[in-house]
């Protein structure tokens, strides 16, 4: 076993864990997930079956991430975030088997207390501000804040607020790597 969990976790017998990732206090990782390399998994965190994470995904304590779930590597979620599976959820109709995915792409962070609905995706290096709910595709490198979520800047790979000059380029402060806003869409120049 290539992986450290906290004796009050319960790991169910068919998930799959990468080395190097931990798992803490009141977890639980259900059969049929996968959960790559050098993880984090918060205290009190379930993890579903057919759930996917990348590598170096961090939770933060109290998410459930549901059945329908993509997480890429590196993306980071924190404390107390939602994500829900079924758009129309009724107590007394069963729906297992019609989960529909969520994908977050690489990079991207949801800041604690953020619902995401399901069915919309957020893009590599998005950034989803606290409380923030997620009712439509967010953009690479997009910044989002509100309820419903909506289009407040953009940011670096690194998470600084991008200034973009007259001719569309701008620089992440911490790293000077240069991005180009052009049709609406940021990419790393």
């Amino acid at each position: 076993m290539g992986y450290f969990n906290h004796e009050t976790a319960i790991i169910d017998e068919g998930a799959s864990i990468g080395d190097g990732t931990k798992i803490w206090h009141f977890s639980h990782i259900m059969s049929g997930c996968t959960i790559g390399e050098n993880c984090n998994i918060g205290q009190n965190v379930v993890v579903s079956p057919e759930v996917i994470l990348g590598n170096n995904v961090k939770i933060q304590n109290n998410v459930s991430v549901y059945t329908g779930v993509i997480c890429e590597d590196d993306v980071f979620l924190g404390p107390s975030v939602v994500f829900t599976n079924i758009k129309n959820p009724r107590s007394a109709v069963v729906r297992r088997g019609s989960y529909t995915r969520t994908a977050v792409r690489k990079g991207a962070s949801i800041g604690a207390n953020a619902t995401i609905v399901c069915g919309h995706d957020i893009g590599e290096y998005a950034f989803v501000g606290a409380g923030a709910v997620i009712t439509k595709e967010v953009a690479p490198y997009s910044l989002v804040i509100g309820n419903p979520a909506r289009h407040a800047g953009w940011v670096s790979r690194h998470g600084h607020k991008l200034e973009f000059d007259s001719k569309g380029v701008a620089f992440c402060p911490e790293t000077n790597e240069r991005y180009t806003l052009e049709d609406g869409r940021v990419s790393r120049a």
